[in-house]
């Protein structure tokens, strides 16, 4: 059923779903596999898409830390509110991260440890990719870290443009294989 939803809404929206089918477990693991979930305050994720980093960060995040999730599709947005409904401190949004400053505010919120992106920023409008990291780097100071996959590296100048220190893993049991981006101010 989760296959068949990808596949329905990147057919539909390919420019925002950017992918065909949902992440890997291996993906995902690697994508969290740095979290200091004892010390987290806050976690975002950008584009959850039906979820999968979403189960994992909630599986392991502690009932303090406040999680918010900004999903732009409707129909993904729908699977996850059904989804994870009975979650403590988990804030699901149906907007663009080109808003998150609005929520940060809205929920009082004055230091995000981590943001965690399943956004397609090589099929995004480059003002778009350029107005999320710029808003990302400034909510993540110096001490957060921005994680993030791409399918291609066609996009690290941008980036690099916002991040000094970028760290890259590959995961080849992924479709297709994916980069991992590991992103810091410092």
């Amino acid at each position: 059923m989760e296959l068949s939803n990808f596949i329905k809404q990147y057919l539909k929206n390919p420019k925002t779903v950017g992918a065909v089918a949902p992440s890997s477990e291996k993906l995902a693991y690697k994508m969290i596999e740095d979290i200091n979930f004892l010390n987290a305050s806050c976690i975002i994720e950008y584009g959850p898409g039906t979820g999968v980093f979403t189960e994992k960060i909630l599986n392991k995040k502690k009932d303090s830390t406040i999680f918010i999730a900004i999903e732009y599709n409707k129909e993904f947005y729908e699977i996850l509110k059904d989804k994870f409904k009975e979650e403590n401190n988990f804030i699901l949004v149906n907007d663009s991260a080109e808003n998150l400053k609005e929520y940060i505010y809205k929920y009082n919120i004055d230091k995000i440890d981590y943001v965690i992106s399943g956004l397609p920023f090589t099929s995004l409008p480059n003002s778009m990719g350029h107005e999320i990291l710029s808003a990302t780097k400034e909510i993540l100071g110096t001490k957060g870290e921005f994680i993030t996959f791409q399918y291609t590296l066609l996009k690290m100048k941008l980036f690099k443009d916002y991040f000094r220190d970028i760290k890259r893993k590959r995961v080849f049991l992924n479709l297709p294989p994916a980069h991992v981006l590991k992103c810091k101010n410092k």
